[in-house]
């Protein structure tokens, strides 16, 4: 599960690695007139979450750092990649079946449930493809190539070259 998680976040990487401060921190597509740093930070935060809360068995998703330098910068936003796989890479096998309570705001208040840490951190992963695909359509309309083919794909959803009619 680790090397998967770590696979897809390297892909976020690659894409930063292509990128100067301008394009990351641009903001001026519609409809949501987000950035490519503003994806980026969110779905690190929500990791950011888990690895706070592993060690007294609470994850809050809603308190999020929202560190804007790491919106802006990419530098900043590839040393918090750095520092989210870093993290992965440091949790033990045995720890994933671990039973956290993670708490988040669901629109109507904050809702409490238990998880594992691997359900936690598959939620994340399946959170950065979303944002990922989220990504590709800013990218696309800015001109900028994809970094590979499968960015924002989940491994689960057929293709358009794939679907039988």
């Amino acid at each position: 599960m680790i090397p998967a998680i770590i696979k897809n976040l390297n892909r976020g990487v690659n894409l930063l690695n292509s990128l100067d401060d301008q394009e990351y921190a641009n903001n001026s597509t519609a409809p949501y007139y987000s950035s490519i740093g503003i994806h980026m930070r969110h779905i690190l935060d929500v990791f950011q979450c888990i690895f706070d809360g592993i060690e007294k068995g609470q994850i809050d998703l809603s308190a999020r750092q929202r560190n804007e330098l790491a919106e802006v910068k990419v530098a900043m936003g590839l040393a918090y990649f750095d520092r989210i796989i870093a993290l992965l890479n440091a949790i033990k096998e045995e720890d994933l079946d671990k039973i956290v309570e993670v708490k988040d705001d669901l629109g109507l208040g904050m809702v409490t449930a238990n998880y594992t840490i691997a359900a936690a951190l598959i939620q994340a992963h399946s959170h950065a493809i979303h944002h990922f695909a989220s990504i590709g359509y800013i990218i696309s309309q800015m001109g900028i190539k994809l970094p590979d083919g499968d960015f924002g794909y989940n491994p689960t959803t057929p293709r358009g070259d794939m679907i039988k009619n």
